[in-house]
């Protein structure tokens, strides 16, 4: 039987599986051995929209959970939030985005998106991976505060009670918060802090008015501090918004978007001194690539060398508490050695960097991205690939031979 795409493309059901779409991925992970390395990835996704009606039921307040129920029944497609035309499937050219659903999985099995999820990362020879949600990303601009905190706290029951524990342990997550509610933020930490596979939480950057600084969040902050977990902040794009208005291009869009958040609110937090309030929780930067970082620390030392009057706080230069904190290496730009050679250098890489994937996007990178880096030594590659993760999330090695390479480079903790 054959499956049409969108362009037309006839793909055939047994073509249409994850570990044959990677079968080029997993014979290059077999070639660099990465068994023998421990490979955490910090950012990859499923499609939460799929399982909606597993999810809804989670939510506590009957008002917005009969809303949500009845547009699903009505053929409503339970968007989080307002989004506008997109192009990520490339015109049907990228085949799993409009067919990803015809992929079969083991009905008797575990959880299609843990089936799927399992198949690339073996593929890929990814050890541990952190789940994220896709359209919840956008969470931030729903119109109603309720709402936010009504879907974060089904999302977060769901995949904690349902498919966290299917994963064997390999998946975990930094749950989503609701920002707009900051009371509702402090009670998901206090309420799932604690539970098993949960790394830390994460902010959706993609918000019209964030302010990271903002007295009501420090409850949040103290209490992830207090459990030791990270706090992340996970970027995209929003074409909608005024500022990208202009942009004539979803490439245009896509392009400043991702950095573009996370530069905005890493500068708030870094100025207004939560790296000084809050020094040992980790604070990691996810999805907007990496060479936003230099220009950032280069404009903010520039400035706070002329006032630093404004920031009172701060008691070193801005680009230090950047080195402080940790980043994701996808979509990490690759055209340029030399210029991300210098970036490696000004973000102390070898220990902040930590690998993401950041599938089944598709501008998604393979561990080899880090791997095959003609710069960078042997002991940053494991700490990048996963060794720094192994810390930050306490991940265990799966085998003697990872636990050799991480004691080997002086990365091993017990978990």
């Amino acid at each position: 039987m054959d499956l049409i795409a969108d362009r037309g493309r006839r793909v055939t059901v047994e073509e249409l599986n994850t570990s044959r779409l990677l079968a080029h991925a997993d014979k290059q992970s077999r070639d660099r051995k990465f068994d023998e390395v421990l490979i955490v990835d910090c950012d990859a996704h499923h499609y939460e929209n799929e399982h909606f009606g597993d999810i809804l039921p989670y939510m506590e307040n009957e008002v917005f959970k009969q809303l949500a129920l009845a547009s699903r029944a009505k053929g409503g497609r339970g968007s989080v939030a307002p989004s506008g035309f997109g192009y990520q499937d490339m015109g049907g050219r990228v085949t799993r985005y409009p067919l990803r659903s015809s992929e079969k999985t083991d009905q008797s099995g575990a959880k299609r998106d843990v089936q799927l999820g399992m198949r690339w990362m073996d593929a890929m020879s990814v050890d541990y991976s952190c789940l994220f949600p896709t359209g919840m990303l956008n969470i931030g601009l729903h119109p109603q505060k309720e709402m936010e905190f009504e879907l974060c706290w089904a999302y977060a029951r769901w995949v904690t009670e349902k498919v966290l524990p299917e994963s064997g342990g390999r998946f975990y997550t930094m749950l989503c918060l609701p920002f707009g509610d900051p009371e509702g933020s402090l009670r998901m930490v206090e309420h799932f802090g604690d539970r098993p596979g949960v790394g830390g939480f994460m902010v959706t950057s993609v918000r019209d008015n964030l302010q990271v600084h903002d007295n009501r969040h420090m409850k949040t902050y103290a209490a992830i501090q207090e459990r030791g977990k990270v706090l992340a902040f996970h970027s995209g794009p929003h074409w909608g918004s005024s500022t990208f208005q202009s942009c004539n291009r979803f490439i245009s869009a896509h392009a400043l978007g991702f950095s573009w958040y996370n530069i905005l609110h890493c500068t708030n937090w870094v100025v207004n001194g939560m790296g000084e309030r809050f020094p040992k929780m980790p604070v990691l930067w996810i999805e907007a690539g990496l060479a936003w970082i230099p220009f950032l620390m280069q404009r903010l030392d520039h400035e706070y060398m002329l006032r630093p009057s404004e920031c009172p706080i701060l008691k070193k230069k801005p680009s230090d508490y950047m080195r402080d904190m940790f980043y994701s290496s996808q979509p990490m730009e690759i055209q340029d050695m030399e210029a991300l050679e210098t970036t490696f250098r000004m973000i102390k890489a070898d220990t902040q960097l930590l690998y993401a994937s950041d599938y089944p996007h598709w501008d998604f990178d393979l561990p080899s991205t880090i791997s095959d880096l003609p710069f960078v030594s042997e002991k940053a590659v494991h700490n990048i690939l996963g060794g720094t993760a192994h810390k930050l999330f306490k991940l265990p090695p799966r085998n003697e031979k990872q636990k050799a390479n991480l004691i080997k480079h002086g990365n091993y903790v017990e978990c």
